[in-house]
């Protein structure tokens, strides 16, 4: 990522991060409930350090090889200073042969769709933190398992010793009332089956998805600008 890119992404921070907080605000969040995950899956090393020198410091990736190389150049830089450590979240579609790799890192995983991705992070992490993902859309090119099945997701991670925080879904694109309708299906489920967390809203919906409860937002382009894409970060 150039150097001006990166300059301009922090210098513009600042002003972002005010808007988000109170966008969050305006829509009627409890401060003391909602977790902003400041998703930098397309930026370099660089920007995850501007997040954390603006106070963000749970930072949301959805590429293992990202996140390793930014954990990485993280670690690198700090040598030995005292700074404060991201908090990863691991917000993407994950195939379980790169669980081994996030484990080292991932302080919660929100993409949890199936018990066999649950059996391997319960194996690298053991007791790790966890969201069930579910698809409340019906669209086959989100993950997520199907409503019906979230009863069994949920007792198998529960059985694997995992810590299940709460539910995660992503609402369709373009479409308010069918985002609306997702996150309030999303509440519903939580409820039914006392889950307090859900984890629900990106910039696009953030108000919606408040509304109708989120407890966590993942915000990308809200705080960051247009993602340069993977082939422009710099390791």
């Amino acid at each position: 990522m150039a150097d001006d890119r990166v300059a301009t992404v922090a210098s513009d921070l600042p002003a972002r991060l005010a808007e988000v907080r109170a966008r969050i605000d305006r829509a009627g969040a409890d401060p003391d409930r909602t977790t902003l995950v400041a998703v930098t899956k397309g930026f370099g090393p660089e920007v995850v350090r501007a997040a954390l020198d603006a106070g963000l410091h749970d930072i949301g990736e959805s590429y293992v090889q990202e996140l390793e190389a930014k954990a990485a150049a993280l670690d690198e830089a700090a040598d030995g200073a005292d700074a404060v450590p991201p908090r990863w979240h691991f917000i993407g579609r994950l195939q379980r042969n790169k669980v081994r790799k996030a484990a080292p890192y991932v302080a919660c995983w929100h993409s949890v769709d199936r018990l066999s991705l649950g059996a391997e992070i319960a194996r690298w992490a053991p007791g790790a933190s966890v969201f069930a993902q579910v698809n409340t859309t019906g669209e086959s090119q989100k993950g997520g398992c199907p409503p019906a099945q979230l009863p069994a997701l949920l007792g198998g991670l529960r059985d694997l010793g995992l810590d299940v925080r709460g539910l995660m879904t992503i609402g369709p694109a373009g479409s308010q009332n069918g985002s609306r309708n997702a996150f309030r299906s999303l509440r519903t489920m939580a409820e039914n089956h006392h889950l307090r967390e859900l984890s629900m809203g990106m910039t696009d919906d953030l108000e919606l998805a408040i509304e109708e409860g989120a407890t966590v937002v993942r915000i990308g382009s809200g705080l960051f600008g247009p993602r340069p894409g993977r082939n422009g970060m710099r390791h």
